[in-house]
């Protein structure tokens, strides 16, 4: 089985993927760092050089190979991925895959990115926490109706990492 988290920037996909897999002894697979890998550049110089479409084409492309050549693997995608290309069908529709949304609320969300917004160029500009919850609303609202097509939602909101991957795991079995 494959198990794709979505959801927002720092709702945890990748710390929480990581810990899920360790678990359930999976691999784990970052779709923006084999992205990265494959392309042999970051993505935000994937951005910056060849611009957002090109970027969203490969990662489609990157998303279908993954979905069809791996196996016992949790796959942790971008907060945009579901939103381009028909991914979330792709997703939804491939054999042998589940999708759990890793929702979190705006105010857990905008605490967690003014911490790391340094790390993130989307954010980067953002001066305070009223301006980023503002900034996040308007995002989450253009893509929570691709997120809550999951197949099963968990909430993160007061909860620990290992909290979060045992509702993941009682959801999944």
């Amino acid at each position: 089985m494959i198990i794709v988290l979505i959801g927002y920037m720092a709702s945890g996909k990748t710390s929480i993927g990581k810990k899920l897999a360790r678990k359930l002894n999976y691999n784990f697979l970052d779709l923006d760092d084999f992205i990265e890998e494959k392309e042999n550049i970051s993505v935000s110089e994937i951005f910056k050089t060849k611009g957002e479409i090109y970027f969203r084409k490969q990662e489609a492309f990157y998303l279908r190979a993954l979905l069809k050549s791996e196996n016992n693997t949790i796959l942790s995608v971008g907060g945009g991925t579901p939103c381009y290309s028909g991914n979330i069908d792709v997703i939804l529709n491939s054999k042998n895959v589940k999708s759990i949304y890793l929702k979190a609320s705006l105010s857990t969300l905008a605490n967690k990115l003014m911490q790391k917004k340094a790390k993130r160029p989307l954010i980067a500009h953002i001066q305070n926490i009223e301006e980023m919850t503002e900034f996040i609303g308007k995002h989450l609202f253009e893509r929570i109706q691709f997120y809550n097509q999951a197949e099963i939602q968990v909430t993160i909101d007061g909860k620990t990492k290992g909290d979060v991957v045992e509702d993941i795991i009682l959801a999944l079995f």
